[in-house]
């Protein structure tokens, strides 16, 4: 099973683009993965109100028999709710999911119980100042893959206003937590959150831009259009890729450890970063 995981933390490294779709709406999945996102993931939990989630159980089961289905990720309610029990059946009688995304994970409990319960690999949500502080505990659990964040929810918790400049501080002490944390227990880089006016191409790629400098893997998308825009500013420049291709072939070419292009000096960690660009 540890091959399994670690084959999914692989892949989650190289989607950057998480695509949600409302449970309720199972005709929007084909849509949706015909936007190029890197991953779609079905949503049951707050994109269905109680009362549909049973409907939309049956939808999903539908969807998994039949021979359209297209592998999902599927958001399941927080653990510890009745939700999440029948969420748990349902994904027993849906063998082909890619795996969970667990809404509100809050202890490494939260973790174990989704494990155990369905063998496929979690996706957890940090979604409260509690789940926040536990970061590190489930981290160690088996079966966890990576780590995103709802960022509404943990304004609201922690009393953060929203839109102001001490969001943002707040937000990227959030993002700098899950991502050391994901990397000291060779986690995937973590998801950034939504960004949800998905009419701002400018906003979005100002964001986008921010969370991979600061070494995130991808993003969660709630609109297919977000997809194109997020692919779009992860692209590096020409001059970009100009620089790091003849950075690596001045590496192969003389062997040297160090060694200037354009006046910048270049050593191991320039020379990786090259080779990642161009991968």
């Amino acid at each position: 099973m540890n091959s399994v995981i670690n084959h999914k933390i692989n892949i989650i490294s190289q989607n950057k683009t998480w695509l949600f779709v409302p449970a309720t709406r199972i005709d929007r999945v084909a849509k949706a993965f015909a936007s190029g996102a890197g991953a779609v993931i079905v949503d049951l939990e707050d994109a269905v109100a109680p009362e549909d989630k049973a409907d939309a159980r049956k939808a999903l089961q539908q969807y998994h028999d039949s021979v359209d289905y297209q592998p999902i990720w599927l958001r399941i309610n927080r653990a510890g709710s009745d939700a999440f029990i029948k969420d748990i059946a349902l994904c027993q009688q849906m063998p082909n999911l890619v795996g969970i995304v667990l809404a509100k994970a809050e202890q490494a409990s939260d973790i174990q119980k989704a494990y155990l319960g369905t063998g496929l690999p979690i996706i957890a949500l940090i979604e409260s100042a509690v789940g926040l502080y536990y970061i590190d505990a489930m981290a160690k659990v088996s079966g966890l893959v990576g780590f995103s964040y709802g960022f509404l929810d943990l304004c609201n918790d922690l009393h953060v206003q929203v839109g102001t400049p001490a969001a943002d501080i707040v937000a990227n002490q959030i993002r700098y937590q899950l991502v050391l944390i994901s990397k000291v227990h060779k986690l995937a880089a973590p998801i950034d959150t939504v960004y949800p006016d998905f009419n701002d191409e400018i906003g979005l790629s100002a964001r986008v831009s921010l969370w991979s400098q600061m070494g995130m893997s991808g993003m969660l998308c709630i609109h297919p259009k977000q997809v194109a825009v997020v692919q779009r500013a992860l692209k590096p420049t020409e001059s970009e890729l100009s620089f790091a291709q003849r950075v690596v072939e001045e590496y192969e070419r003389s062997g040297q450890a160090v060694f200037e292009i354009d006046g910048q000096m270049v050593d191991a960690p320039v020379i990786a970063r090259c080779r990642q660009l161009l991968a």
